[in-house]
């Protein structure tokens, strides 16, 4: 699944590899949620149908003031 319709965007500003969507970012969905992408992560097994990804603070801080929390 590559579609991000219905998803904004609140990290990432465009440059470098952002550019490219391929890094870590945090999106909120029309309904309110939030789709994390990042690193896949390894820290323990999710349970079938969920997954892990690690993404920085720095990451986390610039979702928070596009959310203006």
């Amino acid at each position: 699944m590559s579609e991000r319709a219905g998803l904004t965007r609140l990290t990432g500003n465009g440059n470098g590899e952002c550019g490219q969507g391929d890094c870590p970012n945090v999106y909120r969905t029309e309904s309110g949620s939030f789709v994390v992408q990042g690193d896949v992560s390894n820290a323990f097994t999710p349970p079938h149908g969920e997954g892990l990804v690690e993404i920085p603070e720095s990451v986390l801080r610039e979702a928070v003031r596009a959310l203006g929390w």
